[in-house]
């Protein structure tokens, strides 16, 4: 069995040879982000790859994300190191019934989180990210008719902030779902003076006890721009806890467990190394968990699995993702 630097060295190789970049979702194994080239949130990805020359791209990442690389670089090879690695949240609006709600409810424009599949953005007006929603909202016409989806709790967040009366697609994703209030307060007993970060598609009780509400890539940015706070508690997938880790050293960042589990002296009591709490279990998503070294490998050299998309869909698909940028 290859160590994992023999792994790591084995991608750098094939990606040299294949003329390829690796893009990592800051939601990837720790190993995987090592050796990506670039890491970030999805839409931020696919920009990126757009930007650059390289004609092979390989998204590590979930399959709605492989998508947006390949609308924004249609004419690159996209490979994705698993095709199984789906998203709950993109899943829970498929293209069929948004058909239908839409044909049930006339004169509403569709806004889609970019979280969803291409099907789906081919049937919207206009998508968002968690981090430039209430911007691109707040852009259109207040008597606009909207339609958003499909994270029920980033569209409760976004009329509650602008005062909009959006339909909101009953939809979420099963990672920030989990977090719950208690957790926090407990978590809060034992770092009071700890700031509380928590990703947008996390519920009402759980976004109005934080301190700073986001994006995975915001919550980033803010801990960078603050050295002088010293604890952070988060509350979105664990695996942004890498980067956190790596680009504020002397900061410290506690997950927060996706329930209420009581150990010897409750939660986080000790800390294992890397200042996760001993006595919880990380919030994880077992989709991005999908990617591991031994996948990348694999697509490089054979490259497969590629994401293909019609082309009548690409072309109504990217039309949102222009409209988001321009307002954007």
């Amino acid at each position: 069995m290859e160590t994992v630097e023999e792994l790591k060295n084995k991608i750098f190789s094939l990606s040299r040879s294949r003329h390829a970049i690796i893009l990592a979702h800051y939601y990837t194994r720790p190993e995987i982000q090592e050796v990506a080239d670039f890491i970030g949130d999805s839409l931020a990805l696919a920009r990126k790859a757009a930007e650059t020359d390289a004609p092979v791209l390989v998204m590590c990442g979930v399959h709605f994300m492989a998508e947006t690389c390949k609308l924004l670089s249609p004419d690159k090879i996209v490979l994705e190191p698993d095709p199984a690695a789906g998203c709950s949240l993109a899943d829970s609006c498929s293209a069929k019934d948004l058909a239908a709600y839409k044909k049930e409810h006339p004169g509403y424009k569709v806004i889609s989180y970019v979280n969803t599949t291409a099907a789906v953005k081919a049937l919207s007006d206009c998508c968002v990210t968690s981090g430039n929603a209430v911007k691109v909202i707040n852009s259109l016409p207040k008597d606009e008719k909207l339609i958003f989806g499909p994270d029920y709790n980033l569209g409760n967040y976004i009329n509650s902030i602008s005062g909009r009366h959006m339909l909101l697609w009953n939809g979420g994703c099963h990672v920030h779902e989990k977090f719950s209030v208690g957790a926090i307060l407990t978590l809060k007993k034992q770092y009071p003076d700890a700031i509380v970060m928590a990703h947008l598609e996390c519920k009402a009780p759980v976004l109005a006890m934080a301190d700073v509400k986001g994006s995975t890539a915001s919550m980033l940015t803010y801990a960078k721009a603050h050295p002088e706070q010293k604890q952070f508690i988060v509350a979105t997938e664990a695996g942004i806890l890498f980067e956190m880790r790596k680009q504020c050293p002397d900061q410290e960042f506690i997950p927060v467990p996706p329930e209420v589990t009581e150990g010897e002296n409750g939660i986080g009591t000790s800390t294992s190394e890397g200042g996760i709490p001993a006595s919880c279990s990380c919030n994880e998503c077992e989709f991005m968990k999908l990617n591991t070294l031994e996948k990348i490998i694999s697509c490089l050299e054979t490259m497969q699995p590629q994401v293909t998309i019609p082309a009548d869909i690409a072309h109504d698909a990217v039309k949102p993702i222009e409209k988001m940028l321009s307002l954007s």
